[in-house]
């Protein structure tokens, strides 16, 4: 994987971490040698396939079985050094001879996930089997069947092993894809700590809002945040955007793909972030400015003496302290000031904004008006 040229490539070159092969990538594999044992007999093992941006990697094959009419394999996913729920998982493919003409159909096997609710890139009751890994699977098996005669016309059942159990840690309960994981890649790498994952599972969120027809949608930094704002505004849970850290892909993904109205529901101190210009909340890569927090407490009212302690204070929270004890509404001011730093991000998509800020119990300890 090269990193010459900037980027992700470059970011992992300098990490030193590992890359590994997302689902798609190793549903691809076992196709692929099912599908050669079907025409041929025999598993090829290693099986090498080519990804979109043409890498070879070559995958090891941890299950063959075959039988009349039929024959599956299955690799181990490698998802390197990333924290992938999905490193591995077991992903299979099973392959039959399908009817004339058919081509190459897709059917979700145990632990593959089936969509319910519109708004993703497949239709409803189809398996989440996504649209890149469907490419290279139906590539791959074309070229199967031109080298070995093949009709080119299968059944592929895909599946994984514990993946309902495991899907439970992603977004797709959420986002109406029952009974298993999403079969997923677009490169077929998985690129360790990238923020690509969450960032296209956010906008995956807004795309299901709009298809659901919601009007109204939240951006939450955590789960209790998601109940304040599902308890304030009677959200439904598909209206609620697990965004995490990640305020800017909301706001940028929202002002190309506008409903009537967000609101950005946080801790304070994340969302203090945001009224100071960071879009990225994560702790790692902003951090809470108390002298920003200071500037804010003047303006509310407070004398030079607490502003001194504001911008001295330990944390986020203990600055919001020191202004609650004197009656400086803090925590309304940074509301304000991330609603109209969210208004600057959106550039006047039609989109009206209101903001709570909540302590860590998920009181509100801040609101803005909308705007």
């Amino acid at each position: 994987m090269s990193g010459d040229g900037g980027g992700r490539g470059a970011q992992l070159k300098h990490t030193g971490l590992r890359p590994g092969w997302t689902t798609g990538a190793c549903a691809t594999a076992a196709a692929t040698a099912a599908y050669t044992a079907l025409l041929t007999g025999d598993f090829p093992d290693p099986v090498t396939i080519t990804l979109p941006k043409g890498q070879t990697p070559a995958f090891a094959l941890a299950v063959e079985d075959r039988g009349a009419g039929w024959a599956a394999a299955g690799v181990v996913k490698d998802a390197g050094d990333d924290p992938d729920v999905t490193h591995g998982a077991l992903v299979r493919a099973a392959v039959r001879p399908g009817p004339a003409g058919s081509g190459v159909r897709f059917a979700a096997g145990p632990g593959v996930g089936t969509v319910t609710r519109p708004g993703l890139p497949l239709a409803v009751g189809e398996p989440a089997v996504n649209p890149v890994p469907r490419r290279m699977i139906t590539e791959h098996l074309a070229a199967v069947a031109a080298r070995y005669r093949g009709s080119g016309d299968v059944r592929v059942e895909v599946s994984v092993d514990h993946g309902e159990e495991l899907a439970r840690s992603t977004w797709n309960p959420r986002l109406g894809i029952l009974g298993g994981l999403s079969i997923l890649g677009t490169t077929g790498i998985v690129v360790p700590y990238s923020c690509s994952a969450w960032i296209d599972s956010i906008r995956r969120g807004v795309d299901v809002a709009r298809a659901a027809g919601r009007t109204h949608v939240a951006g939450c930094t955590g789960s209790t945040s998601e109940r304040t704002a599902a308890a304030a505004y009677a959200l439904p849970e598909d209206a609620l955007l697990d965004m995490g850290d990640f305020a800017g892909a909301v706001l940028k993904y929202l002002r190309r793909h506008p409903v009537d109205r967000l609101t950005l529901c946080g801790g304070f101190a994340k969302l203090s972030k945001l009224a100071a210009g960071h879009l990225d909340l994560h702790s790692a890569r902003s951090q809470v400015d108390k002298g920003f927090l200071a500037g804010l407490a003047r303006r509310g009212g407070a004398d030079a003496s607490l502003a001194a302690e504001v911008a001295g204070a330990n944390t986020g929270l203990g600055a919001l302290q020191l202004c609650a004890a004197a009656g400086v509404p803090l925590g309304d001011l940074v509301a304000v000031a991330a609603r109209d730093e969210a208004l600057s991000v959106l550039r006047g998509a039609p989109i009206a904004v209101d903001v709570l800020c909540i302590d860590r119990a998920g009181t509100v300890v801040g609101r803005s008006g909308v705007r």
